[in-house]
């Protein structure tokens, strides 16, 4: 499926927070999809959550703010649930804006499977109960917007000096991996995050380097890696 291990071992790492973040992704809960996207036209949207465990097992979903927008938007029902090895359970996300989105919003929900009984057969002794967690971003997409599949042409980059600002003046929140390199040249920079919202401006230094392009890793709505993309640096 990919054509380089090592360049696609490195997406990998780098994209942590665009993809699920798992201790593993063939036991527990496991969504069908790895971002959730909530239309607001729609006003709810559902996933579908696997038990893979060979028993019964309590799921709890939770949802959680980014530290950029601590606005509550959304809410899921069942929060907890008792999900049956190898079935499914159908979790909803219900919008509760008051107000009409103008831009697309970034939030996140955390799948954990739970052991819903001890093992009879360590009764009497000790047991400690392990859980596995799926992290998924969720974005909420205005009634009216376009769908876009190349949100990240619309930044725009700046260097003033060593420092080098990234700029979203769009509606849409831009996924990318946080390495960025400075061309030409071999020089380098780190994005604090792997996404920059809608308005949002990030700056980083670049320690002298001169560049001319940036060459970003972006990803897809639901997180895939796509070719590296090159865009010009405004001076």
């Amino acid at each position: 499926m990919y054509s380089s291990l090592s360049t696609w071992h490195w997406i990998g790492l780098t994209l942590g927070l665009l993809c699920v973040a798992t201790a593993s992704l063939a036991d527990g809960m496991v969504p069908d999809t790895s971002v959730v996207l909530v239309y607001e036209a729609d006003g709810e949207a559902s996933v579908s959550v696997s038990n893979t465990d060979n028993k019964v097992a309590l799921m709890h979903v939770t949802l959680e703010n980014i530290p950029e927008d601590p606005e509550t938007l959304l809410f899921v029902t069942p929060p907890l649930s008792r999900v049956e090895a190898s079935k499914s359970q159908l979790v909803r996300f219900i919008l509760q804006s008051q107000e009409p989105l103008k831009t697309q919003r970034l939030k996140r929900v955390i799948f954990e499977g739970m052991p819903a009984q001890q093992d009879p057969n360590r009764a009497g002794r000790a047991q400690v109960g392990v859980t596995v967690r799926q992290n998924l971003p969720v974005i909420i997409h205005p009634k009216g917007l376009a769908r876009n599949r190349e949100p990240w042409l619309g930044l725009t980059w700046h260097l003033d000096n060593d420092q080098l600002s990234v700029r979203n003046p769009t509606p849409y929140v831009v996924r990318l991996a946080q390495e960025l390199q400075l061309l030409p040249g071999n020089g380098s920079a780190m994005l604090p995050r792997t996404y920059v919202l809608p308005g949002e401006t990030l700056t980083v230094t670049t320690n002298g380097a001169a560049a001319t392009t940036v060459r970003l890793q972006p990803a897809t709505v639901y997180g895939f890696a796509v070719p590296a993309h090159d865009a010009a640096i405004s001076l």
